[in-house]
């Protein structure tokens, strides 16, 4: 009988680290393992959030397209009893002998490392209420928190890359292994939902374990929150099927990368905020300095711009506003674009930029608070244009036995 397990496959060779049982704060402070390392399925909250990003991910956006309610249940739960054999390094389901079936799993992974793979499930407005429509007795049930994100100063939001009812985050180490593991559910998802948009990224960390940079050459994640598990998850004062969850916020923002690369480097510094090469605050050597707002030359004028990216972006700067950033840069190749400032250059240029996604607690209180602003004053804009994502509230974790998002059918049914 053919093998149902990459573990099995791997086994002999060593080198398999199993996780089961760490927490989310334990992920949050451990490194990478090795390229057979596990990260736990099960628990309070999901994986994916918190646990140290991988190198690669793919995410991607589902409409639903049953009406049954119990259609839905069924596909949350047999979403949750994949998503927990494939991050164990199994296939999808156990592989059969049946040739003349189609397989039960695409076998494009078999042999592969478990690569530190984590699902994240989230939850669109769209599950709700869609065209004004109760579909599945949800609506009561859908959180303040889960607005219909605004339009913000520049925006270019694409309808095919934007929203979704449900959405899947699948990070890994291994860029198959994470396409592998979106392939497998969404080939679940036959007759109730359809792929409405996905996206791949990639952040490679350099061997030394410092700050990956993104296609702009900086350094990118050096700030985070100062208290993760205050910024990240829902708490009691929130809707009760969403405590321990948290909310995804995923941005796709192009860059101009070819305007980019013909900017001086002394104003890419300035744009930013921070030296390039060596990611420090401007006028400081170390990276992970305070930022010293406060600090000002000697004509007096601050140091970092008052429209600099890093100062716009910061807590103390709004009110304590604060996401936890899980980004990684993508690569589609060129299209033709017309760029939205000077000098409006027109042609083939690369499609490609950073799949920005955030998690926090409230995103009318992180993402939204810190982005109004940054839309408007951001030195960075004449850059980057946003051309699609959304918003996804993602419920706590699941224990074996449960199924995601099983505490919201729960309390909708009474």
């Amino acid at each position: 009988m053919p093998p149902s397990s990459r573990r099995g496959l791997l086994a002999a060779a060593g080198g398999l680290v199993a996780a089961a049982g760490v927490g989310a704060a334990a992920r949050a402070e451990a490194g990478p393992g090795p390229p057979g390392a596990t990260e736990a399925f099960w628990g309070d909250h999901q994986a994916g959030i918190v646990t140290p990003p991988q190198s690669h991910c793919y995410f991607a956006a589902f409409d639903l397209t049953t009406d049954k309610r119990d259609d839905v249940v069924d596909l949350l739960r047999a979403w949750t009893d994949a998503a927990a054999r494939l991050t164990a390094g199994q296939t999808v389901e156990p592989l059969g002998n049946d040739l003349d079936a189609p397989g039960s799993d695409s076998a494009e992974a078999l042999g592969l490392p478990v690569a530190r793979l984590t699902v994240t499930f989230g939850f669109g407005t769209g599950l709700f209420i869609r065209d004004g429509r109760d579909r599945y007795g949800l609506a009561g049930s859908r959180p303040e928190a889960l607005i219909d994100l605004p339009r913000f100063n520049g925006d270019q939001m694409v309808p095919e890359k934007t929203g979704g009812d449900l959405s899947i985050q699948a990070c890994a180490d291994d860029p198959q292994v994470a396409f592998h593991a979106v392939r497998q559910l969404a080939r679940l998802s036959y007759g109730a939902a359809d792929l409405r948009w996905a996206q791949t990224g990639f952040s490679s960390r350099p061997a030394d374990g410092s700050t990956p940079r993104n296609l702009m050459g900086f350094k990118d994640g050096t700030q985070t929150p100062e208290q993760v598990d205050k910024a990240v998850w829902v708490g009691n004062d929130g809707v009760g099927w969403m405590r321990d969850g948290s909310y995804l916020v995923v941005r796709r923002i192009r860059m101009a990368l070819e305007h980019w690369d013909r900017t001086k480097v002394s104003f890419q510094e300035q744009t930013i905020g921070r030296h390039k090469y060596s990611g420090a605050p401007l006028g400081l050597r170390n990276e992970f300095e305070p930022l010293g707002l406060d600090r000002n030359d000697a004509d007096e004028n601050p140091i970092i711009a008052e429209n600099a990216h890093v100062r716009l972006g910061n807590a103390a700067a709004n009110k304590s506003a604060e996401i936890l950033r899980r980004g990684y840069s993508y690569n589609d190749g060129v299209n033709f674009t017309a760029e939205r400032w000077p000098p409006w250059r027109q042609g083939m240029e690369y499609d490609a930029g950073l799949l920005f996604m955030c998690y926090q607690a409230d995103p009318r209180t992180g993402f939204v608070k810190l982005f109004e602003k940054m839309a408007k004053f951001d030195m960075l804009n004449q850059f980057v244009t946003h051309v699609g994502g959304g918003l996804f509230a993602c419920p706590g974790g699941v224990r074996e036995g449960e199924f995601i998002g099983q505490r919201l059918f729960e309390r909708a049914r009474h």
